[in-house]
């Protein structure tokens, strides 16, 4: 949250807390509604902070970098989650001038939300389609054209 408002240090200060806590590990009586965090979903944090704090200048991590270490990280069973650190690779990609790796990761990111309805996944897909919309390439186009198909043919699709 303090990434998307542009708040890098708050940002920066809340994920070194979680560094700490998954490095102490979250004990034996962590609640429920928190038991699916571990190192993936604090990778994807991180890669969605790094994101949203690319706009504000120079010294950020690499979000696909650690979009890379979310996906590496997930484990089976969030494949929801896979789709949407795959879709935010692709457009991390993109943003960081990687348009040729970016149209392969948004292909498998494509792929694999072929699999999956989710609102969460069609927001996504309109970050992917915002961050391609520099490049006009081949390979791109089909991406867009991809993504813009999927988004067309989901129910729960929201608007760009």
């Amino acid at each position: 949250m303090h990434a998307a408002l542009g708040d890098a240090r708050q940002a920066e200060t809340h994920l070194s807390a979680a560094d700490v806590l998954l490095s102490e590990g979250l004990g034996e009586d962590i609640p429920r509604w928190v038991d699916y965090f571990d190192a993936a979903e604090h990778a994807g944090a991180r890669a969605v902070s790094a994101r949203d704090l690319a706009g504000l200048g120079p010294g950020g991590e690499s979000s696909s970098m650690q979009f890379k270490a979310a996906l590496r990280l997930r484990r089976p069973g969030f494949e929801r989650v896979r789709v949407m650190d795959r879709v935010g690779l692709a457009a991390a990609l993109f943003a960081e001038g990687e348009p040729e790796q970016g149209a392969e990761a948004a292909q498998q990111a494509l792929d694999d939300a072929l699999r999956v309805d989710s609102t969460l996944v069609a927001s996504r897909l309109n970050t992917l389609l915002k961050a391609a919309r520099p490049y006009r390439t081949a390979t791109v186009d089909e991406v867009r054209v991809r993504a813009e198909e999927l988004k067309a043919s989901r129910s729960t699709t929201i608007a760009a």
